[in-house]
């Protein structure tokens, strides 16, 4: 697949099961008490640093309106139309916009603070360094991402595809996607790996980064 092909697959794949999906994931942080820690601690993070924070990939909007729940000046920003107008309509006082992770309109270090909740796997390999130099860019120094994806099965594996449900997904091993964050100037800070229960279907381990720019 060419970029086009590969942007163009996944918005079409997420249009077509966008109300099912809004459906079965409304309330999916009630069961995740690690991760509403961490994006405790990472409004507390941008609430210090002050400014907007954006939810890439943001899907029909129920981690952008937690965001906003926890006093941020959170919005969000999907490549699926159908999602982002599940959001609009999910969360009418908030704002939500088409996008593309690899072409943000969004000035120059104008964030506070940037969340990618398994936006990512979706990216190709190749196509990863131009998401996370838009990510470097849109925020300001002293600015916090916190990026959430599936872990390679192993350190020296440094990326794996895998038959996501939707469209093809990629894993990738956490001290590679920490490395390339280093690339593009975030300085990791801070790592949660979540092992996976017994009963999940997909055995991966869940990382979160959470990085900061200079």
């Amino acid at each position: 697949m060419t970029e086009l092909d590969t942007v163009r697959a996944t918005r079409e794949a997420y249009d077509a099961i966008a109300a099912t999906y809004a459906q079965k994931f409304h309330d999916f942080l009630h069961d995740r008490p690690l991760e509403r820690a961490l994006l405790d601690a990472f409004a507390e993070l941008v609430r210090t640093s002050g400014g907007g924070v954006a939810d890439l990939g943001c899907g029909p909007g129920q981690v952008t309106a937690h965001l906003h729940g926890l006093g941020l000046d959170a919005f969000g920003v999907d490549a699926s139309p159908v999602m982002v107008e599940l959001a609009r309509e999910a969360g009418p006082g908030l704002r939500f916009e088409v996008g593309s992770m690899a072409a943000l309109d969004i000035e120059d270090g104008a964030l506070a603070g940037v969340l990618s909740r398994w936006s990512v796997i979706h990216t190709p390999p190749q196509e990863l360094p131009a998401v996370l130099a838009e990510i470097a860019r849109v925020l300001a120094p002293g600015g916090h991402a916190l990026i959430a994806f599936p872990a390679t099965d192993g350190a020296h594996i440094e990326t794996q595809s895998y038959d996501h449900a939707v469209v093809t997904a990629y894993r990738w091993s956490p001290d590679r996607f920490a490395e390339l964050l280093r690339e593009h100037g975030l300085t990791e800070s801070a790592r949660l790996v979540i092992e996976p229960k017994p009963t999940d279907r997909r055995q991966f381990r869940e990382v979160q980064l959470l990085a900061r720019k200079a």
